[in-house]
């Protein structure tokens, strides 16, 4: 059978300047704890490329790592956070000040219960896919560097253990969470495994 084994790194950005807040499209940069973390998260490996949300807390670092490792850094716009709507930029405690139990019914279904004006779920699912069926093309038989957002990394997740949508937020990264998968292209299709889960801070 001939096989070629693809390795990706799925990795969530470090801590933001500003702290904790719905900033799906805000741009804040890295705190110094933030690079200390994703220091950390990827010292001692090597990677054939990175790639990267195009959003500061991001693509600083992710550019940052390459130029270090000597490798390409591609900046993918399709892996850029869900947008939270009128609620971003604000901090769990304002969302609920703001608009009350409807903080606990969008967790409880965020699908169902979006903030208001934000990115519909199924749009975000979709263009996260679309940007994952272009990586997994692009780069057959390398170790690829992914860093993008917790609600990104959740959804890529999502599709690659065939879960619903509406389940995609059950899996929580903190700040430089990582994920390890190991996709084989078989003559068969496409064999995913999901190696590693560090949850991070």
């Amino acid at each position: 059978m001939n096989t070629s084994t693809t390795y990706i790194d799925l990795l969530r950005h470090g801590e933001p300047q500003g702290g904790r807040r719905f900033r799906g499209t805000v741009d804040d940069p890295l705190s110094d704890t933030g690079w200390a973390q994703l220091q950390a998260a990827t010292a001692d490996e090597q990677w054939d490329r990175v790639v990267c949300s195009p959003l500061r807390r991001c693509r600083d670092f992710a550019q940052d790592l390459a130029t270090r490792l000597g490798v390409a850094c591609t900046v993918e716009p399709d892996f850029r956070e869900i947008s939270f709507g009128l609620w971003e930029g604000l901090t769990a405690v304002e969302v609920q000040a703001r608009y009350g139990a409807a903080l606990t019914r969008f967790w409880q279904d965020p699908v169902r219960h979006p903030p208001p004006q934000a990115e519909a779920a199924a749009d975000f699912s979709a263009r996260v896919d679309a940007a994952w069926q272009r990586l997994i093309t692009d780069t057959a038989g390398q170790r690829v560097l992914v860093v993008a957002h917790g609600g990104t990394v959740a959804m890529l997740l999502r599709g690659v253990l065939g879960m619903p949508i509406s389940h995609a937020w059950r899996i929580r990264l903190g700040y430089a969470g990582r994920a390890r998968l190991r996709l084989d292209h078989t003559e068969h299709g496409l064999l995913a495994a999901l190696l590693r889960l560090d949850p991070g801070g």
